[in-house]
């Protein structure tokens, strides 16, 4: 699952001596939150409504109208962008790409080729889409959580009490010791023959089946 297959391509960007009101009213208009900012083909920096609305002049200001709509003409993007940028490759995986995103903080990555030109932005929403399809979650059936021991082999012992069920979606998480031996959780998704009854069928094989 890679980056590429899940960013939205072509993003819309701005240029740094966009002013930042001209860059409000983009973000408002497509519903984004944040913007490349671009100078002769480079990516130069990242700003985001935050960022901008954060430039914003505080209620509580003395300035007349006029005054404000000076300020706010001559405030451009160059003033409020981060930088250096994160960015994210098109050909890598999805985990790197939100482990990079949580580590730093931020709920989006310009992504660029292997040129380095910008192709595409990869945000948090693209993150949960690509998550609730790895888990299969829109494709129904019955849902396992395994109590299993992390050992090899444990995973291959629950797909065969699964059948005649088709498993459409695996995952693990956890790793605890219990009694000297160190367990993990499976969650797994079924769907076709048996998935009703899957729950039963694992069990038997002595499995312990969480909910």
């Amino acid at each position: 699952m890679l980056v590429r297959d899940w960013m939205t391509r072509d993003p819309i960007t701005v240029t740094p001596d966009t002013p930042v009101m001209d860059a409000l009213r983009i973000l408002k208009e497509r519903g984004f939150r944040r913007l490349p900012v671009m100078e002769g083909g480079r990516l130069v920096g990242i700003t985001t409504r935050k960022d901008l609305k954060d430039a914003m002049p505080s209620k509580a200001t003395t300035l007349s109208v006029w005054e404000l709509n000076y300020l706010l003409s001559k405030l451009t993007v160059a003033e409020m962008m981060a930088r250096p940028v994160i960015t994210a490759q098109e050909d890598e995986y999805m985990e790197d790409a939100a482990l990079r995103m949580q580590e730093h903080g931020v709920g989006g990555l310009p992504v660029v080729d292997a040129g380095g030109r910008v192709t595409g932005i990869i945000t948090i929403t693209d993150v949960l889409r690509a998550f609730v399809d790895i888990m299969g979650l829109k494709e129904g059936g019955t849902r396992l959580t395994l109590d299993m021991p992390d050992t090899p082999g444990s995973l291959a012992r629950a797909a065969q009490a699964a059948q005649p069920s088709n498993i459409i979606s695996v995952a693990t998480y956890g790793h605890s010791a219990e009694g000297g031996q160190a367990h993990r959780r499976f969650v797994m998704r079924v769907t076709g023959d048996g998935a009703r009854d899957v729950t039963t069928r694992v069990r038997s094989a002595g499995i312990d089946v969480m909910d």
